[in-house]
């Protein structure tokens, strides 16, 4: 059973995909909220595994929620669902915590892939923002003075990580073990000081 939260000031919003959740087989609907401020208060004393945030709400944005409750609870998976296309906000949204970006257009059953994706340790995107992402990306220097302390197998599983590739994918490029992309992927999480592969990609990109 995946525990989602719906953040969203827009109650038809909110109510529809609330209703959609709990009428899926493997998803509970265990909280939703129309300001980000009722999130903060909440969130931390429920047992959650997903947030559904919306960008543009009254006095604290989506975004700075991200990143207040990623301080609170560093392991919260929490992805944007939002109608906002622009880099700004893809990138802000990003670096504040969040390791999903979905358009609110996105079809019912997609949205639920997407949150059964990011509760098994995915990144999913709209296409349309994962074409942003990666064409942002083409135009950034490639390895931070951050990732120099890796050592070479960990920067090639890192650059592999960048180009959206799934864990299963990394380890049969790679001809190890799952389980082995996910020991260097610990470690890579320690020496750069991060806590999710979004962290660690925009850190890979300079960012």
């Amino acid at each position: 059973m995946i525990h989602v939260v719906i953040v969203d000031d827009d109650s038809e919003v909110r109510n529809g995909i609330a209703m959609l959740i709990n009428g899926t087989h493997g998803y509970r609907c265990v909280g939703a909220y129309g300001n980000a401020q009722e999130a903060l208060d909440q969130v931390p004393h429920l047992s959650v595994d997903v947030v559904l945030m919306d960008i543009n709400m009254p006095n604290t944005s989506g975004i700075e929620c991200v990143a207040k409750l990623k301080a609170l609870q560093p392991t919260l998976q929490i992805m944007m669902l939002t109608s906002f296309e622009d880099n700004e906000k893809i990138f802000q949204s990003l670096i504040a915590g969040a390791s999903g970006y979905l358009l609110k257009k996105t079809p019912p059953t997609k949205l639920l892939e997407a949150i059964d994706e990011l509760h098994n340790g995915g990144s999913p995107m709209s296409n349309q923002i994962a074409r942003k992402v990666v064409e942002t990306f083409r135009t950034q220097p490639v390895g931070s003075k951050d990732t120099v302390g890796l050592t070479e197998r960990e920067q090639e599983i890192l650059s592999h990580l960048a180009k959206g590739y799934r864990y299963k994918e990394i380890a049969d490029t790679l001809f190890i073990s799952v389980e082995t992309v996910r020991t260097h992927l610990r470690n890579i999480y320690e020496k750069l000081h991060v806590r999710s592969r979004t962290e660690a990609v925009l850190k890979y990109f300079n960012k």
